[in-house]
């Protein structure tokens, strides 16, 4: 797998995910849209510690440094 996610794009994913934790955990959402926003708030996670995305793949898209 090689990295193909920058800095700001993993930043910007920690910070949706950590807002979707905490709206789960002041009860603003809950219910299936709870479940799914927190799906993808893991998701955001897990991609940003491995800096890969399998949906840029297709797209052609890096948002990280040039080599």
């Amino acid at each position: 797998m090689k990295k193909n996610m920058g800095l700001y794009d993993k930043v910007v994913r920690i910070l949706i995910a950590v807002v979707v934790i905490a709206l789960y955990f002041t009860h603003v959402i809950s219910g299936l849209l709870a479940i799914i926003l927190l799906i993808f708030a893991g998701i955001f996670i897990l991609t940003s510690l491995i800096s890969f995305c399998p949906l840029y793949l297709p797209f052609g898209i890096n948002t990280g440094k040039k080599e």
